[in-house]
């Protein structure tokens, strides 16, 4: 396997620069395609040849800027939007804008989200697909225990250049969240590969990377299948709450299997994640951060038995589609039944691409578990 890159960049551009790219969207420099011409977008934003032809790879499917335009261009035809279907399995009416604008505005940072939720489910239709998403979000929706304190407040300040194209990806393929049928939805959208490269495989939140960082509670973060560093980059321009704390200390490690366009870190450590852990006395000090874990090669189970902190973190699948964790259950299932040790004591919904239903979920170890891993050790 090639070596990761030793810097931040973009393949193909000379100008890509990550805290650039951050300042210039704060200064409304970049804005998301309200011309929904997504190609320009992403040859601007990141300093790309006019007639790229990069090959945008992502679950054995390969895309190009102009390919996922097209796709763009086409709309809603051919069943391209079909996200929602009935018990009959007849599509149903895409969401309107309104009820996007109001399933999105769960995530923003000036938003809360419990109040959010609240919200999408009281001022909708009923029979609309805007009920059907909150009550779903709503059934699985976990947040803190109030003597965690675990405090979000809102933020006008707070810069996510991916939630704003997220945002704007969900008007313009029609999609006003997860609901229970969206286990069924086995194929997404053309444009998702180049966000995959560009930004990440799930879209972190204010309130997930805020809920981090007070969760992390000063230790170092692993963020283990840390893929472009995309995380491991907005969590380390988070504030810290008060000038006495410091800044996040994140520590990203990659296999390196997989290819992405753009680096957001240039310190990736290329290692085995189990390897790594075994070699570091299971990162029993740190907390341990598993962004859209693959579910192949047992890598998710590997990586919280070879762990020997007392905090997990995991983003991914919140229904049993396979995408994430776990084939056939979602990680919560998972611990409960293999690590009773461990309880779930947050999952909060976070922003879902097309087709997706993606949640933030925080392990502890309860007080005085033993995992079987820490008997042997």
């Amino acid at each position: 396997m090639p070596p990761i890159p030793s810097k931040a960049q973009t393949e193909d551009s000379a100008t890509f620069d990550p805290d650039k790219y951050f300042e210039a969207w704060s200064k409304q420099e970049y804005q998301p395609p309200y011309d929904n011409d997504f190609r320009k977008f992403i040859i601007r934003t990141f300093g790309l040849p006019i007639r790229d032809d990069y090959g945008y790879m992502a679950q054995n499917a390969e895309v190009t800027l102009l390919t996922a335009q097209t796709y763009l261009d086409v709309g809603a035809q051919n069943n391209l939007h079909a996200w929602y279907r009935d018990a009959e399995g007849e599509q149903r009416e895409p969401p309107n804008a309104t009820d996007i604008a109001a399933y999105t505005d769960i995530f923003r940072p000036t938003t809360n989200t419990s109040k959010a939720l609240t919200a999408l489910g009281s001022n909708a239709k009923k029979d609309s697909i805007r009920v059907d998403v909150a009550k779903h979000l709503q059934s699985h929706y976990h947040p803190p225990a109030a003597d965690a304190k675990l405090v979000v407040n809102k933020s006008k300040s707070h810069v996510n250049p991916y939630f704003d194209l997220w945002a704007w990806t969900s008007q313009n393929l029609e999609w006003g969240g997860p609901e229970e049928r969206t286990v069924n939805v086995r194929m997404s959208h053309a444009i998702l590969p180049v966000l995959y490269h560009h930004f990440g495989c799930v879209c972190p939140s204010y309130e997930a990377l805020e809920l981090i960082r007070q969760v992390s509670r000063g230790r170092t973060v692993l963020d283990i299948g840390s893929g472009n560093g995309y995380w491991t980059y907005t969590l380390r321009r988070m504030e810290p709450a008060s000038k006495k704390e410091k800044k996040m200390e994140v520590v990203p490690i990659d296999n390196g299997m997989s290819e992405w366009r753009t680096m957001w870190v240039g310190d990736t450590v290329q290692a085995d994640g189990t390897e790594w852990l075994r070699e570091h006395e299971g990162g029993k000090d740190a907390v341990l951060l598993l962004v859209y874990p693959t579910v192949g090669n047992e890598f998710t189970s590997k990586m919280i038995k070879a762990y020997h902190g007392t905090t997990i973190i995991s983003a991914g699948s919140q229904n049993t589609s396979g995408f994430t964790a776990f084939a056939k259950e979602t990680i919560a299932d998972w611990v409960a039944r293999e690590m009773p040790e461990w309880e779930r004591v947050l999952q909060i919904p976070l922003p879902s691409f097309a087709g997706k239903d993606e949640a933030l979920f925080v392990f502890e170890k309860k007080k005085g578990g033993e995992s079987a891993d820490d008997t042997a050790s």
